[in-house]
This record gives structure tokens, C-alpha cells and sequence, in this order.
């Protein structure tokens, strides 16, 4: 029987709504409906209008029939539509599912008909690799094609010819901007969908709740320390967990947000010029681009930038170049299932007195978990115990709280294996140290993280193995310093049987997205068991040692 404080004390309209980030950007259309939300080249938009377009999509979209559970997939770029549909896409209930801009027509036709996609918003710069998965695909979405009229006239790639649909300007302008939107019937509603990268077969659709994707707003401006105002370039792409939930958490402190189609080192330097951005976020070859960029594409610039980034530990040489350019960078860890960055590399003052390579240790932490999440940890994986915080003894990082996805879509068991005890394996390997902060060592899993792209090894020997002369392969991640890490290939040829480097690659790029070839391959014998199974983590050495 419960006490005298759950007594006549229930939960009611008045006391209890679910939280959402959507309410986030209703709020900032009402307190600072002038303020600049959006600059796209000419283009400034903002928050009574961001508000206003995002309510006359989700009329648009309503009026086609969509509504809960329904799916809106996008391929887009870090355009406006894309931002109007991070909101207008869950304002009708339905789910918005963020297509990778660089998958191939294959996987992009499997996500389409895993999702069960109703309507798709096209940029014109991916239609005609998208032709082509409609073609692949069971599913027939209704297609909106966007046509940016900011498309730069110098661009590298040309946009395709429309897919034929509904043209997304005409579209929004169709919709009413008084739409009475639809908040979250209970927070632990779908809001996004994400797919990973696919480590054995086909990827994981990664589904978010309105809850998650709001805590991760407040999150992510703790962890930034982002205050009132910010700029926020977008170098990030947005797909790429929902840009780390960003799209969301700049409404909350009224925040501008500064679109880039390409990440190019003139166009950031004049964007955090011109614009006085304050916060960016992205893989360590972001960094490398500006610091390696020419002196005639640089610009000086007055305030301090945040940059976020994740991946692989970035080393002294850049953490001192991005210092004298002019960046903050705070080290992010996370993944597709924890709505991307949960952990932060917590930096303490004193560290800064330490030497060089004191220093670098510290920053090669991953650090402690974010305020939004609940916990984190490192365990023993078949008992379920933590492993002595004696930054030696390797476990496996887990995570728990309400910033970890709501499990993978359709598929019961692999949910169930990634929750296996209460906690969410992450299936990374790491250390934790006597002061909390963990430590990564290895993943479990074979994915090499390339340009902060996730790449399966299993899908680029596939590839591999359809090559005749191979007779047996094996992928690992070769460290880079501009890419973080890339493919690299070992391959045994059959008997009687002659390849090139060159051939084996201009192979898999017949059935692969070019990130995920293999930059380099050597033809060596590869090392196995007794069994037969072929030792990686010698091929990590030999890739190391390179």
C-alpha cells in the first residue's frame, strides 16, 4: 500500500506531459520569433517563420494521410529542409528516417523497404542514386523532390534531374501554417529512425523516443557549454544521428544555425568569420581539413569555437594546431544507439599544467558519462560486474538511461541481445580508471570508423570474396591521419591465379560506396587458428605497424 505521498497525487494533464523537443522550437517562435534560426547562403529564416514552415510541412504531409507510425524518410543535405523536418515529420506523429547521403542504391532500397517508407524528400544532388533504389525497392513512397535554389554554381557534382514528384517549396507553401501539429501521445513514442552500418548482413534500424531526443537537447548544451545565442555551423552531417540530436537543441537557447552543403576549409573559415559561429561538431578530418588547409583559405576570427568531435582520440599534433587556430575541442564517445555522443571527456584544469604526454593521455580518455545519461560502465560481459577501475583490466562499455535507443526495428532478437542484463552492450571494449573515466582498447565489433563514418569489414570482404582470384580475405582498420582510420585489405590469391591493388579495387567500387573500398591491399599470407579462423587482431598490428 502506498504512503501518504502517493496518495490522492496522480498524475494528470496539469502535472504531467511527455517531453519532446518539439516544444523547444514552439517556445523560441514565441519568445524570439525575429531572431535568425536558419542562414542558407542568401537565404535568412527565422524562428516565426522556422516555426511557421515546419507546421505547414506537417500539414502538408497530414494531408497525404500521414500520421502515427507512419514513416517519412529524407536524403538530404544540411539544407533547411532538412532542419523543417526534424520538426514537421514528428509534428504529424510520424517517424523521420534519416537516409546516409553516401550509401549505394542497394542499401538505400533495403532501408526504404525495411522502414516501410510512405513519403521520401529528395535532394536533386543524390536523385539519381535514389532512381536507382526506387527501382530496387518493393515500396513506392510518394517522392518530394527539393531543388536548392542555393546549389553552388562551382559545385563539384551536378544535381540530378528531379525524381518527378511533388516539388518541396510548392509542397510546404501547400500546407497551412496555423496546423494544429500533434504532440507526442506518450514520450516513449518513435520520433527518428537511424540505421547502422551493418556488421553481419543487412544494418539495424536504430529507433529514438521523444524523450531521449529532448534530454539529449539539454544534454548536448551542457556538454558544449553552450550558452545563450549560439552559431552553429553545420559540418556534421545531419543524418548522422540525427546530427547528434543538434537539429533540436539549438531552439533551446535560441540558437542559429549556419547550413553547409560540403565541408570545405574556405567555406568554414568564411562561415566562422562572416557569421561568428561558435560551436561545430565532426570526425577528426574535419580538424585536419582546417589545419591543413592553405593560408589563402584561412581567415582569423575573434572568438573561441567549440568543436565537438568523436572517433578516434585526436593526437597532440592537432589538438596543438586546432589550440592556435583558434578551437576548443571537447572529446565525444557514443554511438547510433545512444542518439550519438553520451560521454565526454571531462576536461579538468589542472590537467593543463601537465606535460605533453600526461596531457595526451588524459585526452585519449573517452571520460564519464553525459548529465542526460543515467549510467555508464564497463563490465565483465558474462557476468555482468564491473571490472576493476584499474585502467588495465578490459571489459566491455555499457551504458543505461534514457538517452539509449528504444531497440532495434523488427528485430526482437537482436534487441533483446543488446539489452541482455538491463544494460545496453555496446560491444566496444575498454578500461576504467581509478577516477571514473573510461578508456576504449578494441571493438568487439570489426567496424572501422573512416571520416566518422561507420564501415562493416564483413560487407567489404563480401565484396571482396566476389572477386575470382581471391581466395581469402580479411578487413581491418588501418589508422589515417587525415580519415581517422580506412580499410585496409589483406588477401591470399588462389593457386594460379594474378590481381593488382588496382583491380581489387576498382572491383569493389562496382559494388560499393567508394568510402568503404579498401584504400590499400597487401597480398600476404593471412594468420588463422587451428581452426580456421583468421586472427585479426594480428592483421591490427601489421595495419598498425604500416
Amino acid at each position: 500500500m502506498g504512503g501518504i505521498f502517493d496518495r490522492d497525487l496522480e498524475r494528470n494533464a496539469a502535472n504531467h506531459q511527455p517531453l519532446t523537443p518539439l516544444s523547444f522550437l514552439e517556445r523560441a517562435a514565441c519568445v524570439y520569433p525575429d531572431r535568425p534560426a536558419i542562414i542558407h547562403g542568401a537565404q535568412r529564416i527565422d524562428y516565426g517563420t522556422f516555426y511557421r514552415r515546419t507546421r505547414q510541412l506537417a500539414s502538408a504531409l497530414s494531408r497525404l494521410g500521414i500520421g502515427k507510425g507512419d514513416t517519412v524518410s529524407v536524403m538530404l543535405s544540411n539544407t533547411p529542409p532538412m532542419l523543417e523536418a526534424h520538426f514537421g515529420v514528428p509534428m504529424t506523429q510520424a517517424v523521420l528516417h534519416s537516409l546516409n547521403t553516401r550509401l549505394d542504391a542497394a542499401v538505400i532500397a533495403f532501408q526504404l523497404d525495411h522502414a516501410e517508407t510512405r513519403v521520401a524528400i529528395v535532394d536533386s544532388e543524390f536523385a539519381d542514386v535514389f532512381r536507382e533504389a526506387l527501382k530496387l525497392a518493393a515500396v513506392k513512397p510518394i517522392v518530394i523532390d527539393f531543388v536548392d535554389a542555393e546549389y553552388p554554381a562551382d559545385a563539384p557534382y551536378p544535381q540530378g534531374e528531379p525524381l518527378g514528384g511533388m516539388d518541396y517549396g510548392a509542397f510546404v507553401d501547400s500546407g497551412d501554417p496555423e496546423f494544429a501539429w500533434s504532440k507526442a501521445d506518450d514520450e516513449w513514442d518513435a520520433i527518428t529512425l537511424n540505421y547502422t552500418s551493418g556488421t553481419t548482413g543487412n544494418p539495424k534500424g536504430v529507433v529514438y523516443h521523444h524523450r531521449g531526443a529532448a534530454l539529449m537537447g539539454y544534454g548536448n548544451i551542457i556538454a558544449s557549454g553552450m550558452g545563450r545565442y549560439p552559431v552553429y555551423l553545420w559540418t556534421l552531417p545531419m543524418f548522422h544521428c540525427n546530427g547528434w540530436c543538434f537539429p533540436w537543441t539549438l531552439a533551446l537557447q535560441f540558437g542559429t544555425h549556419i547550413c553547409l552543403r560540403w565541408v570545405r576549409a574556405r567555406q568554414i573559415y568564411d562561415a566562422i568569420a562572416d557569421y561568428g559561429v561558435t560551436h561545430l561538431c565532426g570526425a577528426p578530418i574535419v580538424m585536419s581539413t582546417l589545419i591543413n588547409a592553405k593560408e589563402t583559405d584561412k581567415r582569423s576570427f575573434p572568438q573561441t569555437v567549440t568543436f565537438n568531435t568523436a572517433a578516434a582520440p585526436p593526437p597532440e599534433s592537432i589538438l596543438a594546431g586546432m589550440a592556435e587556430a583558434g578551437f576548443a575541442v571537447t572529446h565525444l564517445y557514443g554511438l547510433t544507439e545512444t542518439y550519438g555522443p553520451a560521454v565526454v571527456n571531462e576536461w579538468q584544469d589542472e590537467w593543463d599544467a601537465l606535460d605533453v604526454s600526461l596531457r595526451t593521455a588524459k585526452k585519449a580518455r573517452q571520460g564519464v558519462r553525459y548529465a542526460a545519461l543515467e549510467d555508464l560502465a564497463v563490465l565483465d560481459p558474462e557476468t555482468l560486474q564491473p571490472v576493476p577501475a584499474d585502467g588495465e583490466t578490459i571489459g566491455e562499455v555499457m551504458f543505461r538511461g534514457n538517452i539509449v535507443m528504444k531497440g532495434y526495428l523488427k528485430n526482437r532478437a537482436a534487441s533483446d541481445q543488446a539489452f541482455a542484463g538491463g544494460w545496453f552492450h555496446s560491444g566496444d571494449l575498454g578500461v576504467m580508471h581509478a577516477d571514473g573515466y573510461i578508456q576504449l582498447k578494441d571493438r568487439s565489433k570489426d567496424i572501422i570508423i573512416s571520416g566518422g563514418e561507420n564501415i562493416s569489414s564483413i560487407e567489404v570482404e563480401d565484396a571482396l570474396y566476389k572477386f575470382p582470384a581471391v581466395g581469402a580475405c580479411a578487413v581491418v582498420a588501418r589508422p589515417d591521419d587525415k580519415w581517422g582510420e580506412t580499410p585496409l585489405a589483406f588477401v591470399e590469391l588462389k593457386p594460379g591465379h594474378a590481381a593488382s591493388e588496382a583491380e581489387i579495387i576498382a572491383h569493389c567500387r562496382t559494388l560499393l560506396a567508394k568510402f568503404k573500398c579498401p584504400r590499400n591491399v597487401l597480398f600476404e599470407p593471412i594468420p588463422k587458428t587451428s581452426t580456421g579462423k583468421i586472427q585479426k587482431f594480428e592483421l591490427r598490428k601489421r595495419a598498425r605497424a604500416l
